[in-house]
């Protein structure tokens, strides 16, 4: 029996592409940088780093930018335990 942990994933880079194909553009972290307030390296850890922690008010401006709500920019999913072997 595989176990499984979770962790929270912030679905940034799909946001990035969705609006990008909605606007027929390309759309950057500096855009969204300065768009939000919320510092570019901020906004790198939470595309790139897994299990990245940010604050509330940074998911509340990403969710102003992309006019979205919270569950479009969190999810949280299943990582399976890498110390069972795998068939």
């Amino acid at each position: 029996m595989i176990k499984a942990t979770f962790m929270i994933r912030f679905r940034l880079k799909e946001l990035l592409a969705e609006k990008g194909f909605q606007e027929n553009r390309r759309v950057t972290i500096d855009e969204v940088s300065q768009a939000t307030g919320i510092h570019r390296t901020t906004l790198s850890k939470i595309a790139n780093q897994r299990g990245y922690n940010t604050g509330t008010e940074n998911v509340d401006r990403l969710c102003d930018y992309f006019k979205c709500k919270v569950e479009d920019i969190i999810e949280h999913v299943p990582i399976p335990d890498k110390s069972e072997p795998t068939a």
